[in-house]
């Protein structure tokens, strides 16, 4: 599956023209023959936004918003990974990531689960225990956001139910350029699965992001990796190299469930 991301500075409060983004950032990869393009955490919306402005601009996961990206997935015929602010049925807000494939049909949608400090906390409630993972082009894929990469537990999880590419948009910001160099290379490599980190470059308010976005393979290389400009992304998978991955460093089939369970 060839696959993209895109690279950009965050457009806050614009959501009219970070669809219109969202449409010549399809436009381009499925002129480049991608499958699937993943964008940024709250990519609708901008992230460093407020409580304020986060409460009045938060949609249904079926709201105009995702009805709008449907119709640019359809008639590009091409999946879509954005993020944005979701009013959940409960009347909380969450910092969501949905996807919806090249027919408009929505895959999976995910709550970010674990909360980066007070910018967070004062946004966002924290998403459930559900981590879908979801068939696409034939592939097993599960979605994370930002800081839940962090922890170890949510990729493993993800791998345990099968996800081959786990796909990760992100806010990530200085000083914590450590995690785009390091932390998803790790977890790409010691769950044997594609990742693909899709970040912010610029600044947002007083949030500086680090870019170095990337596409990485499941021995932990890097198939493609971003500077601190705004860029596309592109790579070929290949699901041989999963299998092959998963032979040569069997963690996932020798790993001792019964000793970390809680």
């Amino acid at each position: 599956m060839h696959i993209a991301l895109f690279q950009g500075q965050p457009g806050p409060l614009d959501l009219a023209g970070n669809l219109e983004r969202l449409q010549q950032q399809a436009h381009q990869a499925a002129a480049s023959g991608a499958q699937l393009l993943v964008c940024p955490e709250m990519f609708l919306t901008g992230y460093n936004i407020g409580s304020e402005q986060v409460e009045q601009l938060a949609e249904a996961s079926d709201g105009p918003s995702a009805m709008a990206v449907v119709e640019i997935a359809q008639a590009l015929g091409i999946a879509i990974v954005y993020g944005y602010p979701e009013r959940g049925e409960d009347g909380a807000i969450y910092n969501s990531v949905q996807l919806i494939d090249s027919h408009g049909r929505s895959l999976a949608n995910y709550r970010k689960t674990h909360l980066f400090g007070e910018l967070d906390r004062a946004m966002f409630d924290a998403g459930s225990n559900h981590f879908p993972v979801v068939e696409l082009n034939g592939w097993k894929v599960g979605m994370l956001i930002c800081y839940d990469i962090e922890f170890a537990e949510n990729a493993r999880r993800l791998a345990l139910d099968g996800a081959e590419l786990i796909l990760v948009p992100t806010a990530n910001m200085k000083p914590y350029d450590f995690v785009c160099q390091v932390t998803v290379r790790a977890r790409a490599q010691e769950n044997q699965c594609y990742l693909l980190y899709a970040n912010y470059c610029g600044a947002e308010g007083d949030i500086h992001y680090c870019g170095q976005s990337s596409i990485i393979g499941p021995d932990g290389a890097v198939l493609a990796l971003a500077g601190e400009d705004e860029c596309q992304l592109h790579a070929e998978l290949d699901r041989q190299q999963v299998v092959a991955g998963r032979q040569a460093f069997p963690y996932l089939q020798d790993l001792r469930r019964d000793l970390h369970q809680r």
